[in-house]
């Protein structure tokens, strides 16, 4: 290669690919179980809409917002249209990728256009914003047309653009069948590995603002549980978040918190976050949530870099002699006894997954299935097929049986996924 050409390719190298739509998840490759079946043909289409949440910086706002990879205390709210695949793209074709293991390569997902709705400050109640009280209202009849009626919120990871973090959560939402309510919060990733570090200030600059919109969305929406997916360094953002809301307020009771709250499953992939932060924040939170899920791949090598570049392990890729004696056992106790699974990403024991994969929770159909059966199921380890093993120090954690996508086909299979009712808004 060139001298000339490297500084070029190394830059490239940096930035984060397109993404195409996903590997079909295990259940509905093998199972005969079409998650569109009754999607209605309003939603039979290759536009795949989410809500959107940003605290980045605007340099314009209308008619479409261009933002930039800074922090500022104004909530940006609004409806993010993506779509899959080119206009060539039609349903049937879209249909048998999202049904199959076929072979043609997946469609990239192209954010077509952002429609903001309101922009809130910090001090500014939603009372006092009519656009904000719209976009709860459009939140609101969502839900209401979903027979999943839980909002997802879905944190991208480090390395992220705004088009990349739609699109990601539109994959979510189109292999629910279109019957999960998901909004993306587009927490200013820089957009590069270069700026890794600038990703990580950012995230901590993010942390009151993530907080304050989960309190709003539980405020002044008819979700009847707020689930967060939070991913890679995303972790940096919601874990500290919710070990703020776990604080309350003068007088109120932990009841109290939780039905104010309403949080429903957190589910946490690759997360890159210092493991022992991490441990401390769980144990601030996790009896305000139904389910805290933990999934690691313990050969990740992006989470072999950043701790090499935080000096301490990350959450994703434990080691679990830099924990203390009270950490531990906080760990074997919650594993055990409370509501925190840790999931074991094995690329040994799944088929296909890349042995240093770091976006397993999309590119294994296992993992995924797994991930959208304990959303659209609410099912625990065990009931998704999951099997226990224990380390040596007694915690528990989960692993993929070798027949687990038999298993995860039966059970999906049983459940029967119900008719969605309405039309979802977006």
């Amino acid at each position: 290669m060139a001298a000339a050409t490297l500084p070029t390719a190394l830059l490239a190298g940096c930035q984060a690919p397109p993404v195409r739509l996903m590997p079909t998840p295990v259940p509905f490759v093998r199972g005969g179980v079409d998650p569109f079946a009754s999607a209605g043909a309003a939603l039979a289409g290759a536009d795949v809409p989410v809500f959107y949440a940003t605290n980045r910086a605007a340099l314009v706002e209308q008619p479409e917002p261009l933002h930039l990879p800074l922090p500022v205390p104004t909530l940006r709210l609004g409806v993010a249209h993506v779509r899959i695949g080119d206009d060539t793209l039609d349903w049937e074709t879209l249909h048998r990728l999202s049904t199959s293991a076929d072979p043609a390569q997946r469609p990239i997902l192209q954010l077509q256009r952002q429609a903001q709705m309101a922009a809130l400050d910090a001090d500014r109640p939603v009372a006092d914003s009519p656009e904000a009280q719209a976009f709860f209202a459009l939140v609101d009849r969502a839900l209401a047309a979903s027979p999943h009626p839980e909002l997802l919120v879905y944190l991208h990871g480090a390395r992220n653009t705004v088009p990349r973090a739609a699109a990601q959560a539109s994959q979510f939402r189109h292999f629910s069948g279109r019957r999960m309510v998901v909004l993306v919060f587009m927490w200013p990733s820089a957009g590069s590995l270069l700026r890794y570090l600038t990703d990580v200030a950012n995230a901590a600059a993010t942390v009151d603002d993530f907080a304050r919109l989960i309190e709003r969305l539980a405020a002044h929406t008819r979700a009847r549980t707020i689930n967060v997916l939070a991913y890679s360094a995303g972790v940096q953002v919601a874990s500290p978040a919710l070990a703020r809301l776990a604080v309350p307020r003068p007088g109120e009771s932990r009841a109290q918190l939780r039905e104010r709250v309403r949080l429903g499953q957190v589910y946490f992939a690759a997360p890159d976050i210092d493991t022992r932060r991490f441990v401390d924040e769980t144990k601030a939170y996790i009896d305000l949530a139904e389910r805290v899920s933990v999934a690691a791949n313990l050969n990740d090598s992006a989470l072999r870099l950043s701790a090499i570049v935080a000096r301490a392990s990350r959450a994703g890729r434990p080691d679990p002699s830099e924990l203390s004696a009270e950490q531990t056992t906080f760990l074997v106790d919650a594993s055990n006894a409370l509501n925190f699974d840790l999931i074991y990403v094995d690329p040994t024991a799944i088929p296909g997954l890349p042995r240093r994969s770091h976006a397993f929770w999309y590119e294994s159909p296992w993992v995924s299935g797994d991930l959208l059966a304990r959303f659209l199921l609410n099912a625990g380890p065990q009931e998704r097929g999951l099997e226990p093993a224990f380390t040596p120090a007694g915690t528990r954690f989960w692993t993929f049986p070798p027949d687990f996508d038999r298993r995860l086909v039966e059970i999906v299979r049983r459940a029967a996924l119900t008719p969605t009712p309405g039309t979802p808004t977006p």
